[in-house]
């Protein structure tokens, strides 16, 4: 009875810790053509985007995401150049915020276009998330 317990407390806490983010689950991606990424290159900066969002983003919906384009990241290099990083590659994404408004700086109910996120990397290595927003 003891380890039925248990196992059934452990099953309660691994579903509420996986509440706890926001919803990735139907994200659309649209490939973007890219001089200076490959596809695995911005998918590896979109999957950092997808994990970030499902663990931290309680209340939200990621339902579009995609890769600004070669001109939006150049405007950007100056992310990468403060981050001590040499590569920056900035996405796009619409997402959805449910009633309960989630965070005090998003509006409840509102859905956000065109919200950027800004990724660095150094000699090819893993994108870092260094900051979003408009």
């Amino acid at each position: 009875m003891k380890r039925f317990l248990s196992l059934l407390l452990a099953a309660v806490l691994l579903l509420a810790l996986a509440a706890c983010g926001g919803n990735v689950k139907d994200v659309q991606t649209k490939a973007v053509a890219s001089e200076m990424y490959t596809q695995n290159d911005i998918d590896a900066a979109i999957d950092v985007i997808k994990k970030d969002f499902s663990r931290s983003w309680k209340g939200c919906t990621l339902t579009e995401i995609s890769y600004a384009g070669d001109d939006v990241s150049r405007e950007h290099q100056d992310w990468a150049d403060r981050n001590n990083a040499d590569e920056v590659l900035v996405l796009t994404s619409t997402f959805d915020v449910d009633e309960s408004g989630a965070s005090p700086s998003l509006n409840p109910g509102q859905t956000y276009t065109h919200w950027m996120w800004i990724l660095v990397r150094t000699n090819g290595g893993t994108w870092q998330h260094v900051d979003h927003g408009y």
